[in-house]
């Protein structure tokens, strides 16, 4: 792995570095948690008062398509987003924050998904209103879209498209490749070269199939492997239930600096809570709304709704019960000389479970990084096809994909995310600016939403009775023909 890092110049290892040290500085966590408050406080938390209707969302039916298909469900388009999301920030990532901030960033990536899940509310639901029909027969959308349909900035959303696609199909499937690899490696000291000649051709073979292979394979993959694994920490904690309140009071407590002791500096807490967070649930980042644009709906609220679940799923249950496994390991370090990442996982699994527990680690971390790489892909492709139809285009980026894959398994960890940090912090700026721009609308649509719900209809979005106008729109405009599809169901 040496041999292969020493490959990438130093430059721009330097430049990597202190762009991840600017970008992270506390302007941008002041700009995550602000946005996150003002959608919060401006939908009256909506996050919060419409859980039960997240619930009811996740298991509508799809709308039929103009082809006469059924478009890909809001249970196969909230799979394709998990599938990024539930992933090493998860496993890896949630190990690094506690060794480097301490328990105290537990607490902070939790406060990071319940106000970031307004602002994933209302990304999903802007990608929702600003679809637009894909050659397949079914949608996409995202952030480009409503940059440039809504905000009338088609350079930004250029700008965008170019962010999200170097960031996920490219950087984040690098840290994804990366984890399986030091994974395998320590529990069974397979080579890397190996492993990333194995994943690349998986992933080629995945790619070609196209988007609809991508929603199958994460709606039957990511439940799984969720149910499991948290299973496995359930049982982990009645064992250890004794020590389970302890272990909360250490968090509340590092969080705020009252118990130093613990490891981590308050302001590095936060900034690891922060960080590892988005980068686990993605809130705000602008990445989610790509999955949520190719849901079939009669309303975009519904698509918003789901992804806010989505982020309390990964969030408050997946790393939540990867941070208790780790906080009850009894050979824990903290600082930067300790051992970080899915190491510290699969050593403390291996304490509380014995030498199944590594074993079940290192083939749970393949899935769901390997899931997570699946829908990498798709944001990437969602992107290309808004910067150009050319196939040799499509082509020649899904080669760079599955080359950058074989890449990140060979490399040095360390280099993979801080250049993931990076463009996962120019990524966020631009949407969350984009979304406080197009607040208005999102808060109109959730409104019009609210009140079809209670004069006790079926919640159907037509444009036409807003109480404020919109352009751009492509998907909505036949109100009365997609009721009466809706209807058939």
């Amino acid at each position: 792995m040496k041999d292969f890092d020493s490959l990438i110049p130093g430059w721009f290892k330097t430049l990597i570095t202190e762009g991840t040290d600017l970008i992270w500085s506390q302007y941008l966590i002041g700009l995550l948690l602000t946005a996150g408050l003002f959608f919060s406080i401006s939908s009256k938390f909506v996050q919060i008062r419409w859980i039960p209707e997240m619930f009811r969302a996740l298991t509508e039916k799809p709308e039929t398509l103009d082809s006469g298909e059924k478009g890909i469900s809001p249970f196969q388009a909230f799979a394709i987003s998990a599938g990024s999301r539930v992933g090493t920030g998860n496993i890896a990532g949630v190990a690094t924050a506690i060794v480097l901030g301490g328990p105290g960033a537990v607490f902070w990536m939790w406060i990071i998904a319940i106000i970031g899940a307004a602002s994933a509310f209302v990304e999903a639901t802007l990608a929702q209103v600003y679809k637009v029909p894909d050659k397949e027969g079914g949608f996409r959308g995202g952030p480009a879209y409503y940059i440039t349909k809504g905000l009338n900035q088609k350079w930004l959303g250029i700008v965008f498209a170019i962010l999200i696609t170097i960031t996920f199909a490219f950087v984040f499937n690098t840290v994804q490749s990366n984890t399986i690899a030091e994974s395998l490696q320590t529990q069974y000291n397979i080579d890397p070269v190996y492993t990333g000649i194995v994943l690349a051709l998986l992933t080629a073979v995945i790619i070609f199939g196209g988007v609809r292979s991508i929603a199958t394979l994460s709606s039957y993959i990511v439940p799984i492997m969720a149910i499991v694994y948290i299973v496995m920490v359930l049982f982990i904690l009645v064992t250890h239930i004794d020590q389970i309140v302890p272990m909360i009071l250490t968090i509340i407590k590092s969080a705020f600096g009252i118990d130093q002791a613990a490891g981590g500096a308050l302001g590095f807490a936060v900034l690891q809570g922060v960080k590892r967070g988005l980068f686990s649930n993605e809130a705000g980042m602008g990445s989610a709304p790509n999955a949520a644009a190719t849901a079939a709906v009669t309303h975009p609220v519904k698509q918003g709704l789901i992804q806010s679940l989505g982020v309390f799923f990964d969030t408050l249950l997946v790393c939540t019960a990867t941070a208790i496994m780790i906080l009850l390991y009894s050979g824990l370090e903290f600082g930067e000389g300790a051992a970080q990442g899915v190491k510290v996982t699969q050593s403390a699994l291996n304490e509380h479970l014995g030498s199944a527990g590594g074993i079940f680690l290192s083939i749970a971390i393949t899935l769901f990084a390997f899931s997570s790489v699946v829908g990498n892909y798709y944001y990437g492709q969602s992107n290309i096809e808004f910067l150009s139809q050319n196939k040799i285009v499509l082509f020649i980026f899904r080669c760079f994909v599955v080359v950058l894959v074989f890449v990140g398994a060979v490399v040095k960890t360390q280099t993979v995310w801080n250049t993931a940090d990076l463009f996962m912090g120019l990524m966020a700026i631009v949407n969350l600016v984009a979304i406080i721009g197009l607040s208005n609308v999102a808060f109109a649509v959730a409104k019009d939403y609210q009140r079809q719900r209670k004069e006790g209809k079926r919640p159907i979005f037509r444009p036409e009775e807003l109480e404020i106008n919109l352009f751009g729109i492509e998907c909505w405009g036949d109100a009365q023909k997609r009721l009466k599809q809706y209807d058939k169901f």
